[in-house]
């Protein structure tokens, strides 16, 4: 039976594209399925949001050689300023005293989404736009995908099949693979705001008993993720811009002078979900396919460019020995490799959720003790620092296996 691909990519955001630009450089035959336009993809209000880029995030887009194109694009992150609103527990990170030029960086995932499909152009990758995928199956050789472009249908083989298509992940669905789903009850607003007093490179997470507020600095501006109970997310979408500063400021404070609003406000329902496998047949499914979680701490995008890097690691790895790269013992010696990582970054993410959005008295006292903690002995706080970094995982060796 004919083979088409080595490696087919179902997903043109940035974990698609990033997976194809790691494994571009080899001899694998690779190409990405795209629903949608580029065009489509650029206009979507999705590339509004800002993504924090953990220190170890930026090692591994240097590796892939996306970084340079995207730096100059992201503002970094040198200090990091945490507290909980009406309480005196509060710590601060420095790059300073972290050795490092910066923290971590924020960029818009449309500037970071811009940079990547323009290399994927540049490096000729195949690319099958606009198309749909309408069913995939698998025997021992090959996966088979059916898919529908416009009028016309087409059908492929491939010794593996990714699944990079985000949180309505089609490949996800068409495999039965189920999720595991936490509603948190509450709602994210994001927006961008202009501030009287310059950022100064300082990233800002304030805890409250409704949820957190995170302001990110962005180019000149701060970026604004905004956790609130639903019905009050909902209250404050509908506030006029007035009211709306009010109520940000009541939150925050005036530290940097008076806020005004420099982007629309949008708002979406907050979740924790987790695939309850990672792989089936000839597919794999990474990125947001796999885990979605709460903006409390930024991991999201973090975890998923790790689930990118290991799994071409893997793939390079594998093609190099000469062995089946869809096998589903490979697939599994992946799933088993990301599974610590995704348990650590997605426990501790909603442990911070429970742990900061409530007023037990002896919750209060035990957050704010840990934090006024944090911000006295060095070893704690250079253990969170490298956290929040991204460094406290192993760092996938992507940069020295490119050629297979």
């Amino acid at each position: 039976m004919k083979q088409d691909y080595d490696v087919l990519i179902v997903g043109g955001g940035l974990a698609g594209n990033c997976l194809a630009l790691a494994l571009q450089s080899s001899d694998l035959k690779i190409a990405i399925v795209e629903a949608n336009t580029r065009e489509q993809l650029h206009d979507s209000p999705a590339g509004d949001r800002a993504l924090a880029l953990a220190n170890g995030s930026v090692r591994m887009l240097e590796a892939l050689g996306i970084w340079p194109h995207a730096k100059a694009q992201a503002t970094p992150i040198k200090q990091i300023h945490v507290s909980d609103q009406g309480h005196f527990g509060k710590t601060r990170l420095s790059a300073k005293k972290e050795g490092v030029d910066a923290l971590g960086y924020v960029i818009t995932a449309r500037d970071l989404e811009t940079v990547v499909a323009d290399l994927v152009e540049q490096a000729g990758i195949e690319q099958i736009r606009p198309a749909r995928v309408m069913g995939i199956a698998a025997d021992d050789q090959f996966a088979h995908i059916s898919l529908k472009q416009q009028d016309a249908s087409l059908n492929l083989s491939a010794k593996l099949v990714v699944g990079a298509d985000g949180g309505q992940s089609t490949i996800r669905k068409l495999l039965d693979i189920e999720q595991s789903i936490t509603e948190y009850q509450q709602s994210a607003i994001v927006t961008t705001i202009k501030t009287d007093v310059a950022h100064d490179n300082t990233a800002y997470e304030r805890f409250t008993a409704e949820g957190p507020l995170a302001l990110l600095p962005i180019k000149q501006n701060y970026a604004v993720v905004w956790t609130r109970s639903t019905e009050e997310a909902e209250q404050l979408m509908m506030d006029s811009e007035e009211e709306f500063i009010a109520s940000l400021h009541a939150c925050f404070g005036y530290k940097l002078g008076q806020f005004s609003l420099a982007a629309p406000r949008r708002s979406f329902p907050l979740s924790l979900i987790r695939a309850q496998s990672m792989h089936s047949g000839r597919t794999v499914i990474i990125g947001n396919a796999v885990h979605q979680l709460h903006p409390v701490a930024g991991q999201g995008f973090n975890l998923g460019l790790r689930d990118v890097v290991q799994l071409a690691e893997i793939i390079l790895e594998t093609a190099q020995s000469g062995a089946d790269i869809g096998a589903h013992p490979v697939l599994e010696r992946y799933a088993d490799q990301r599974k610590k990582d995704h348990d650590t970054v997605i426990n501790f993410t909603d442990n911070v959720v429970k742990l900061f959005s409530n007023e037990w008295l002896s919750l209060a006292a035990a957050r704010n003790a840990g934090l006024a903690l944090l911000d006295s002995i060095p070893g704690a706080k250079k253990h969170l620092a490298r956290y929040a970094m991204g460094l406290n995982t192993r760092m996938p060796n992507i940069g020295n296996r490119r050629r297979v």
